[in-house]
């Protein structure tokens, strides 16, 4: 009897050791089906004054129709930075346009380039809501995007601009602006229609206080849904890792924060999955 109940065991052990194989080996193949293949392209698009270099990226491993998010750049223009961030969101399952806001891919190399560039576009906002609305178009048109699931999201110049497309009435479920400033040439008014996240650096010398405490108010006054998230002790440009370059090279405060970037890139995945779902 003893003999026959440890063969009982032995065979059940190699049973379940079976079992356990049969599902890891289901699972590395469940793995490989779902393995992402993002695919970055250049395109060129424009509005009635302006010839504009984007950059579109999407998994084209992943089935059907998914919401798509336009990202626009810092006062530095499109490059790399803004492509990668673009990369990211398609890795998460979204098709992502990075956007031009200047013209032919212009990049500033020099912070007063940059500033002249950036006060370029807010001294002709007619112009600017084309540009932001050509790339909104080229994105909905896109075979991966549904275009009924639109989010905007910005950096520094690029947070103040989807901000103020937004407040403008941009027909957008979310939208998210990171080390940007919040004295808008359009400010939150019953035209906005998306959720609100902003992430800014509490020791970044560009956001004016008093700026903060008018932006919150008129957020307040329609009944927006929003979130403002101050970190303490950061400074401007916490997202990007040329942060601290920048500084040293135009003595400038800035500096890249790796946990203030990855806490406000959680507080964005929070955000576009309420904003989608």
């Amino acid at each position: 009897m003893k003999q026959f109940i440890n063969c009982i065991l032995v065979i059940s052990l190699i049973i379940v050791s079976s079992c356990k194989q049969d599902k890891e080996a289901k699972e590395d193949i469940t793995r490989e089906d779902v393995e992402i293949k993002i695919n970055g392209q250049e395109v060129s698009y424009a509005t009635d004054s302006t010839n504009l270099k984007g950059y579109i990226a999407y998994d084209e491993a992943k089935a059907g129709k998914r919401p798509g998010v336009i990202i626009v750049h810092e006062w530095w223009g499109h490059n790399d930075y803004v492509r990668e961030r673009a990369d990211m969101l398609a890795e998460l399952g979204y098709t992502a346009i990075a956007v031009d806001m200047y013209g032919d891919g212009k990049q500033a190399s020099h912070p007063d380039d940059a500033g002249k560039f950036a006060m370029s576009v807010f001294s002709n906002l007619p112009e600017a809501t084309a540009r932001f609305n050509a790339a909104l178009d080229l994105l909905k048109e896109h075979k991966s995007v549904d275009a009924e699931k639109i989010a905007a999201i910005g950096y520094c110049f690029g947070g103040s601009v989807a901000l103020t497309m937004a407040n403008s009435g941009a027909d957008l479920d979310a939208v998210a602006a990171f080390h940007s400033g919040v004295g808008l040439p359009v400010m939150p008014n019953d035209k906005l229609k998306a959720k609100v996240l902003v992430c800014n650096g509490a020791d970044d010398p560009f956001i004016n206080p008093e700026s903060v405490v008018a932006f919150k108010s008129a957020l307040d006054s329609i009944g927006a849904k929003y979130e403002y998230v101050s970190y303490p002790g950061v400074k401007h440009s916490f997202t990007s890792k040329a942060a601290d370059e920048n500084a040293k090279k135009f003595d400038l405060p800035l500096a890249y924060d790796a946990k203030a970037d990855m806490q406000s890139w959680e507080s964005l995945q929070k955000l576009l999955t309420e904003s989608f779902n």
